[in-house]
């Protein structure tokens, strides 16, 4: 009984969780007088898959969907490049104050970025970067919760195996590729995901940055079906559609380094 109910809580669970997406997906299918309707249409009596062509006659969607993907994926490969080494050097290597300068690189995670979105925004525009991928992608090639997580994951890899390497005759870098990488594959996996999906959903900062609609990402694009004096429900959920799919299909693909990932980081 004990176990049936633990069951049936977890459905109940999964039901709250997954009846919006679905929702989401029939709105997707309406008509605009059925999204419009007195009582919410759960099932449309004539599925409009046509919507999602509308979608793409209506906006430069196409363009939306390459900048999500160029602006996302050059972040999360930056943040797979650059946090594990940064990681590295605070877990593994003795320098002046090396203590102090993690406390602050982790203080910076208390500043909103509404705070810093000013100040960057200046530069970016003096560098001539606004509405460019370089001024999309470049104020976050790194992020002090990615260091953190490499320095936590690799810290506990024992120094005799790194000492041995260099007695070997490994250099720094060759010690690095060999031996911390692979044994940080699952918190790599949970980075990239993490990375990902943020940046894949991030809508404040591409919103202020770019100034024609070429250069939009998809949350950014999906205001065009959104404005004061009307909203095309039907086009929203279409789009939103789009915009949830890619990360569903990195979680299932990641799945179990993911799950491995968050376990070794809490047993650590």
């Amino acid at each position: 009984m004990r176990r049936a109910l633990i069951y049936l809580m977890l459905t109940l669970a999964s039901l709250v969780m997954v009846l919006p997406l679905l929702y989401m997906l029939s709105l997707s299918l309406q008509t605009e007088a059925e999204t419009l309707a007195a009582e919410a249409v759960i099932v449309p009596e004539s599925p409009q898959w046509g919507n999602y062509a509308e979608l793409f006659a209506r906006a430069p969607f196409g363009d939306f969907i390459v900048n999500s993907f160029v602006v996302a994926g050059a972040i999360t490969v930056a943040h797979l490049l650059f946090d594990p080494l940064v990681g590295y050097v605070f877990a593994k290597f003795d320098f002046p104050l090396r203590n102090t300068l993690f406390v602050a690189l982790l203080a910076t995670l208390m500043v909103p970025f509404f705070v810093r979105m000013i100040p960057l925004y200046v530069l970016m525009a003096h560098l001539g970067w606004i509405n460019t991928y370089q001024g999309l992608i470049t104020p976050f090639l790194m992020d002090a919760f990615g260091i953190f997580l490499m320095r936590q994951f690799i810290q506990p890899i024992p120094d005799d195996l790194i000492n041995a390497a260099r007695i070997d005759g490994a250099s720094e870098f060759t010690i690095y590729r060999r031996i911390i990488l692979p044994q940080t594959r699952p918190a790599l996996a949970v980075l990239g995901l993490f990375t990902f999906v943020f940046q894949w959903n991030e809508f404040l900062w591409p919103l202020v940055a770019t100034t024609t609609p070429e250069m939009r990402t998809i949350p950014v694009g999906l205001t065009l079906f959104n404005q004061e004096y009307f909203t095309l429900w039907h086009l929203t959920a279409a789009g939103s559609v789009i915009l949830f799919v890619p990360t569903a299909v990195l979680f299932i693909v990641s799945q179990r380094y993911f799950v491995r990932g968050i376990t070794l980081t809490g047993l650590r």
